[in-house]
């Protein structure tokens, strides 16, 4: 299949370079010329502009940043929409407010098109070997003719009901997430003038109870961090990641007239991290700036 994606940053990427060795066609095109270089290298072609790259695939792939990329990318100079795109499929796997989706979701139509939201859960790890769990937002017909593709790249395909539904549920998974770095912060901080090493503190945290599979996946990149170093480089998901899915939850919450007190908190607690220069740091690294701010 001929196959595009606008967007290549991390997850972008290894999403492009799993659909290139299960033999697929694949064209790519992203706002920063310098991320397509390795995929060009692997095999991918470099498309000039969005519309060039609609114009050369079968189903187009978006990974964006906010609701402003896709406007830009979808409907701006040259953009995605901007040519003939009749009878293509349009997957869009951005994390971003239902309210974007169901937009994007009308002109995408009115272009006589499929559409079909599908943001990811996992790294890119699990992108590079099809193991993401992909939440589906369709009508029925559009869901059906995009599930052979989805199937390549995710274990779990979960349909959560029409366009929108689906960037509602990527921002109820992902909450739990970011308060929980938050909260291990809190309970490090409670422990940090005892002595503890930092390997045999992880150590105790990823046993117990109240643990998370994301804390026991980062346990090495904590204990780094909290001896002293940098931590894993090349994050995949960073603090500045976090901090901008909380401000949408919150945007989100604040749509519906909903209180969520605890995604504000964290999403304080997050900028302060990115403020005082860790934003580039992985994710899982709020926790030991919180850990050791001083009082």
């Amino acid at each position: 299949m001929n196959i595009g994606i606008a967007g290549v940053g991390k997850m972008g990427a290894a999403i492009a370079m799993r659909l290139m060795e299960l033999g697929h066609t694949v064209t790519i095109w992203n706002r920063s010329a310098d991320k397509t270089k390795p995929l060009a290298d692997a095999g991918a072609t470099v498309a000039a502009t969005p519309a060039e790259l609609a114009a050369k695939s079968e189903t187009i792939i978006t990974i964006l940043t906010d609701a402003a990329a896709i406007d830009t990318v979808y409907t701006g100079a040259s953009g995605l929409l901007t040519g003939d795109v009749a009878g293509k499929l349009f997957i869009e796997m951005s994390t971003v407010q239902p309210a974007t989706e169901v937009a994007l979701a009308a002109k995408v139509r009115a272009k006589g098109t499929a559409f079909v939201e599908c943001p990811v859960g996992g790294s890119t790890g699990p992108a590079r070997q099809g193991q993401l769990i992909g939440l589906m937002g369709a009508e029925p017909a559009d869901a059906n003719r995009s599930r052979p593709l989805l199937q390549q790249m995710c274990r779990r395909i979960e349909h959560c009901g029409p366009v929108g539904a689906a960037a509602s549920v990527k921002l109820a998974i992902n909450l739990p997430l970011m308060v929980s770095w938050q909260a291990f912060g809190e309970a490090f901080a409670l422990c940090r003038d005892i002595g503890m090493k930092p390997e045999q503190l992880v150590n105790l945290f990823s046993d117990i109870s109240a643990t998370t599979n994301a804390f026991k996946a980062r346990a090495p990149v904590i204990a780094a961090i909290l001896a002293g170093g940098e931590g894993a480089a090349g994050a995949t998901f960073t603090i500045d990641s976090g901090l901008k899915d909380l401000r949408t939850m919150a945007a989100e919450g604040k749509s519906r007239g909903m209180e969520l007190p605890l995604v504000q908190r964290a999403a304080d607690c997050f900028e302060e991290a990115s403020r005082a220069g860790w934003g580039p740091r992985d994710g899982a690294a709020v926790t030991v700036y919180w850990s050791s701010r001083k009082r």
